[in-house]
């Protein structure tokens, strides 16, 4: 089974999420609501997959994703941006070090599948 830590602020979009991977998806699934927290979680759980929202108060999510690779506990995990920024720009986040990302709003019934095929692509 799957597991997936989601990482976003906004307390709509977590749910969502793990409703759509849980019920659709069969993942386990886990939820942080920040970078610090995010960071906590990755480290004692170590998911298959964080969906990292970018945009977050604090800490964002590209600082987050350089925090997670910097640290040898948490640097394998595979690392897709949620964003909803609308002129994605798809290197920036090759650059990044994100595997991926999915933009904002997201189809909850293709979640799981959409983040598969990002999955597999590498």
């Amino acid at each position: 089974m799957m597991h997936a830590l989601i990482v976003d602020d906004d307390e709509f979009v977590r749910e969502v999420a793990r409703l759509s991977l849980e019920f659709i998806g069969g993942w386990a699934v886990s939820v942080a609501e920040n970078g610090e927290e995010a960071i906590e979680q990755a480290r004692a759980l170590s998911p298959d997959v964080i969906l990292l929202d970018v945009m977050m108060p604090g800490i964002d999510g590209v600082a987050t994703l350089r925090g997670l690779s910097e640290d040898p506990r948490t640097s394998h995990i595979p690392v897709i941006f949620l964003t909803a920024k609308t002129q994605t720009d798809e290197s920036h986040f090759e650059q990044s070090g994100a595997r991926g990302y999915i933009s904002k709003p997201f189809d909850p019934l293709s979640l799981a599948h959409d983040v598969e095929v990002i999955l597999s692509e590498r």
